[in-house]
């Protein structure tokens, strides 16, 4: 038997899209409408922005680790988060957590080393840009990245906070976020990671002008394989 996947969601369209990939990739390896178990526990968004905006993340990690006793209590044989911005408090969950944790830069990072990637641009929320999980994530794999300026730091958060995690796919925000990825492809760029699990809903491969690394499905598909494989 497949082992029991745990979700802790935090926006609702990300997880949304995890789990949904779970489903897919479980059919793939597993047959016709097979998946591995999945549960999912969700507190509210604005519960982590109230802390991530104290940046508290010591309140963060207490509210990952909330949803990880639950989905302890349900079963779950590991854990995974879609959600890249929390991941700055992983460092004080995984080692109080009864389960172990699958973490999400560090499976983009696998990946754009087998694929041979050697400098990233890196899009997400402001947090997640300007915080350490992936700069520690690729440096620790040997790859180099770069996040943008302030300004369009800015308004890539924006559109995130007040279009993506309301399931709102705006044309213009994605020529917006076309432009941003452009520009690292001049600057030498060969990929980007959309670290932020909504991002992909609104960028896909067709549309970057960069190879995409998609952390929510990275992450899924990993968590898939772990279940299937052990």
């Amino acid at each position: 038997m497949p082992q029991h996947i745990g979700i802790v969601a935090c926006s609702t369209e990300g997880a949304a899209l995890c789990y949904r990939t779970i489903a897919i990739e479980g059919a793939q390896l597993l047959g016709t409408h097979d998946h591995p178990e999945v549960s999912l526990h969700s507190h509210p968004l604005a519960m982590y922005m109230q802390f991530i905006r104290a940046n508290d993340w010591a309140g963060v990690a207490e509210l990952m680790l909330s949803s990880a006793d639950k989905l302890a209590h349900a079963g779950a044989d590991f854990l995974i988060c879609p959600d890249n911005t929390i991941h700055q408090a992983f460092g004080l969950v995984e080692y109080r957590s009864s389960r172990p944790w699958l973490h999400i830069a560090r499976e983009v990072a696998k990946e754009a080393h087998r694929r041979q990637f050697k400098r990233l641009a890196v899009l997400g929320t402001r947090y997640l840009m300007e915080g350490p999980v992936y700069r520690e994530a690729l440096e620790e794999a040997g790859i180099e990245h770069r996040v943008p300026a302030a300004e369009q730091r800015e308004h890539l958060d924006q559109i995130i906070m007040h279009e993506l995690v309301n399931a709102q796919i705006i044309p213009r925000s994605l020529a917006y976020y076309v432009e941003v990825i452009r520009s690292f492809q001049d600057e030498g760029c060969d990929a980007v990671v959309l670290g932020c699990t909504e991002i992909p809903l609104l960028v896909t491969p067709v549309s970057s002008p960069l190879p995409t690394l998609d952390s929510t499905r990275l992450l899924a598909r990993a968590a898939v394989h772990k279940a299937v494989e052990g």
